[in-house]
């Protein structure tokens, strides 16, 4: 691989990591949802579709820490909780499980029909065993991924987009759910229904893996390595960006064709009928498994290297092998399930990581002053809180009522004046203090 241009291939292995079952499964049914109000929502689900995955990676590179030290300026047990949180969550516990159930719905079952329990079970003992042994062998993940399932998934994907674009499904229709009403509403809409996607999430994880394929590379100079962590973001999220629109395109133009659907996964599976017939389902379910199974290989493997610097006496192989079989359960659930359960924890979560990737671009700015990291994500950490709570329907009335009256509140969005009133309070307070630097800022200067 020559050095001039390795961020192609490591961009497509991050491209090939982050995209799997709810990148295929969210952009359509929102288009289906906004209708003609599709483009302002899709604008919005970019926002945290991708923008926020390429800013996680960003921040890694360009900090040159992982997860936990960049959280650790909060506090160190800070850090732990973050790097425990958003493991778990893009992990074992959700995004994993749902990479299996989805190719198991998308994949097994318009092949062969309705399996029942037991084909769940059989289809997940062989997913995660394929799984832990691709992710356990990580000096390879380049090429296996980057190389070899990539471009073939981006071939077949194609394939449908260009079906689609010489012979559209139908004309768009009207939204048919009032949070894409209006242009303004679609678009705040489209903000949260990105955040189903956990990329977000995993961008801070990812970032480790495209640092040491960087390294691999040849380069070691710290600004060396943050530009091009941000080439290959960027080549990554291009591809991400066209297949979102085109999803979300072939989404907003089904009504007509196939019918209001419940979720994603039929929106699909009809388009992909609709233009290739009876080749459509053996073509939707190779996409699906390769779309799948690349995005479980890379959760499984940093997710098992973040639990090793947690827990350096436990080999991350060991780690591997435990997250594959927890997955391997969680999965048995079923997809619906999972989604629901999920719901609650990332609309606490992706303010916490929003506000820690602002605090870390900022950080020179205020010379790593841990009292504005702290004030800023005291301030963010309630209201994220009060989100889960409310997603859970366990937030107290009186709560849920003071916090309707807060700007964005109606979109989602109320911690958002918050942190941005704690970053601004934390500020004041180092400026107050006599703008001393934090001890890690000093050093990082010598």
């Amino acid at each position: 691989m020559k050095q001039n241009n390795a961020f192609v291939a490591i961009g497509l292995m991050l491209f090939a990591l982050f995209f799997g079952a709810g990148n295929i499964i969210f952009p359509p049914f929102l288009g289906q949802h906004a209708g003609t109000n599709t483009l302002p929502a899709i604008l919005g689900f970019l926002i945290t579709g991708c923008g926020l995955p390429l800013l996680g990676v960003v921040t890694v590179g360009w900090s040159g820490r992982n997860l936990q030290d960049i959280a650790g300026r909060v506090a160190p047990w800070y850090g732990v909780f973050m790097v425990a949180a958003i493991s778990l969550t893009i992990g074992p516990f959700f995004a994993i499980p749902r990479t299996c159930s989805t190719s198991f719905e998308m994949s097994v079952i318009p092949l062969f029909g309705q399996l029942g329990q037991t084909g769940l079970f059989v289809y997940s003992l062989l997913f995660f065993a394929v799984t832990w042994w691709l992710a356990v062998t990580p000096t390879k993940l380049v090429d296996r991924v980057g190389k070899f399932l990539t471009p073939i998934m981006l071939v077949l994907l194609f394939a449908l987009f260009a079906a689609f674009t010489v012979d559209p499904f139908g004309a768009w229709q009207a939204p048919t759910d009032s949070r894409y009403m209006d242009g303004f509403s679609a678009f705040t809409a489209g903000i949260m229904e990105g955040y189903n996607t956990m990329d977000g999430l995993a961008g801070l994880l990812f970032g480790i893996l495209v640092i040491q394929a960087v390294r691999l590379t040849g380069v070691t100079e710290p600004r060396a390595i943050a530009r091009d962590t941000l080439k290959s973001g960027v080549v990554a999220m291009f591809f991400m960006c066209i297949i979102y629109v085109f999803l979300s395109f072939i989404g907003a133009s089904s009504i007509q064709p196939i019918g209001v659907q419940e979720n994603g996964v039929p929106i699909i599976v009809g388009s992909m009928s609709w233009y290739f017939g009876q080749a459509g389902p053996m073509l939707l379910a190779v996409i699906v498994m390769l779309a799948c199974l690349t995005t479980s290989i890379g959760l499984i493997a940093s997710v098992s290297a973040l639990f090793h610097t947690l827990v350096p006496k436990i080999p991350a192989r060991t780690f591997a092998t435990v997250f594959s079989l927890v997955s391997c359960g969680i999965a048995n659930f079923g997809l619906t399930t999972i989604i629901s359960a999920a719901v609650p924890v990332l609309v606490f979560l992706y303010p916490l990581t929003i506000a820690l990737i602002i605090l870390t671009f900022l950080n020179d700015a205020f010379r790593g002053s841990p009292v504005v990291h702290r004030t800023a994500t005291l301030f963010t950490f309630f209201p994220a809180l009060y989100d889960g709570l409310h997603a859970l329907g366990a937030a107290p009335e009186a709560l849920t009522a003071f916090m309707q009256t807060l700007p964005l509140a109606s979109y989602g969005l109320a911690w958002l004046p918050i942190f941005a009133a704690g970053l601004l309070l934390g500020w004041g307070l180092y400026a107050a203090g006599g703008r001393r630097p934090s001890a890690e800022y000093l050093e990082s200067r010598k």
